[in-house]
């Protein structure tokens, strides 16, 4: 199996992998965004009422900083990106912020991942060669938040979405949804069912980038729509 570009569609970029993940808050949600791409949902949630939670300990931040202006040093998530404050923000200390998540008060987790598996089994904290992994909370959010989803970039990076985890595992059977830059995927009792391509991909296209073998959702597969008209949000063909 070899990944290769679909020749005439085009493709989400990073920032419209996390506008399609925001679409799916809801109001009042407590919503944990981790490093990279899950951190650019915050752009889209400036005017909703969702509580984004960090957990080493801040619970309704805002989104992340877009300028050395608005960086404050002494506000940041537990991955260290720099965040903005919203009234009513709450920081806390480690062991109230993972009671919470242990308690299960957080409706979902945005996760990166280096591999994810058709059974759900999260790989997302350590590289072969690396000196060290990083596993920070991620074992904590994958098996007690209520959903966990995860961003992934499959025509980049060849066997991210695999029948069976070759890296070290963070976390068996958690992941719930792919939201990917082709489409969305959830994985249910082990199978892997397309719920939305991108415009201009087929099943049998987004199968050519994964091993895992595709099914189409009983109600047919939609198209992939994002409410915004930011014009990064999408990868020329």
């Amino acid at each position: 199996m070899t990944p290769a570009r679909h020749p005439s569609a085009p493709s989400l970029s990073r920032v419209g992998i996390a506008r399609r993940i925001s679409q799916d808050f809801r109001e009042g949600d407590v919503i944990n965004l981790g490093v990279g791409v899950p951190m650019l949902c915050s752009l889209f949630i400036e005017d909703e009422d969702i509580l984004l939670h960090s957990e080493h300990g801040v619970l309704g931040h805002g989104r992340q900083a877009r300028t050395q202006d608005e960086v404050d040093p002494s506000l940041a998530t537990a991955g260290r990106q720099p965040i903005i404050p919203r009234p009513g923000m709450v920081v806390m200390d480690h062991a109230e912020s993972f009671a919470l998540i242990r308690g299960g008060h957080l409706d979902a987790t945005i996760l990166g991942a280096f591999q994810v598996s058709a059974q759900g089994d999260l790989a997302n904290f350590w590289l072969p060669g690396a000196v060290a992994g990083a596993i920070g909370g991620a074992q904590d959010l994958a098996f007690c938040a209520r959903r966990v989803i995860v961003a992934m970039q499959l025509l980049p990076r060849p066997r991210r979405f695999v029948n069976r985890l070759d890296l070290e595992m963070t976390a068996p059977r958690c992941v719930d949804r792919l939201v990917t830059d082709i489409g969305v995927i959830d994985l249910v009792d082990g199978r892997a069912i397309v719920r939305e391509l991108v415009p201009g991909w087929s099943l049998e296209d987004a199968q050519r980038l994964t091993e895992v073998e595709l099914v189409a959702a009983p109600e047919g597969i939609a198209e992939v729509t994002l409410k915004s008209d930011r014009d990064d949000l999408w990868n020329a063909a």
